[in-house]
Formats: C-alpha cells, structure tokens, sequence
C-alpha cells in the first residue's frame, strides 16, 4: 500500500513563498505520475500541478501557471511543490496523489497540509 505524507504548509503573507513536499513510500509499483490538488473551504477539489514519475513533463492549472513548480526527486521518492508569489485565493488544503501506469485515475492520496496566505 503506497503511502503519501505532505509537508511544508504554514501561514504566509501574500506575495511570499513556500515549498510543499510529498513524500511516498510503500508501493511495489512505481507511479506514472504524481500530482497536486488544492481544496478551499466550501470549494471542490481542484488539480493544481502534475508531473511525470521521470521529472520530464509537468502540467499545471491556469491558476498558478508561473508561479507554481512542481518536481521530483526519485532519489528520495519525494515531490515538491515550490510556490511563488502566494495569493490569498492560494489558501487550501494541498494533497498529492498517485497515478499509475496505465491509470486515469489517482489512485493514492496524502492527508493534506494546510496553506494560509494572509493579505
């Protein structure tokens, strides 16, 4: 059973930084895949970024296109998220989830960490 564990959410003003990390661990099948999701209270579940197991090829929301860069460390089976110029509309619950091959679907999911942005 794959396991995936968030870190680095907190509070921040608006227009700073901060990095999330997912790490996974457990699982005898490596991922395609593996994304960021973001939910506001009252809101549903949206994707922020996806990037490939390999590193090579990334995609993100509108939202949080060139300020958002999602990557991988293989070497530590770890994901990153680094957020630029937060906004308060930023404030969520970021999870990660896991693809596999041959998946449309996510099939793991972390338990989320918290992002506040104060204006």
């Amino acid at each position: 059973q794959r396991r995936l564990e968030e870190r680095g959410g907190g509070l921040v003003q608006s227009g700073a930084s901060l990095k999330l990390s997912c790490a996974a661990s457990g699982g005898s099948i490596r991922p395609a895949a593996m994304g960021w999701f973001r939910q506001a209270p009252g809101k549903e579940r949206e994707f922020v970024a996806r990037v490939k197991w390999s590193g090579r090829g990334t995609d993100y929301a509108d939202s949080v296109k060139g300020r958002f860069t999602a990557s991988i460390d293989n070497a530590k089976n770890t994901m990153y998220l680094q957020m630029n110029s937060l906004k308060p509309e930023d404030a969520a619950v970021y999870y990660c989830a896991a693809m596999l091959y041959g998946s449309a679907t996510w099939s793991s999911w972390g338990q989320g960490t918290q992002v506040t942005v104060s204006s």
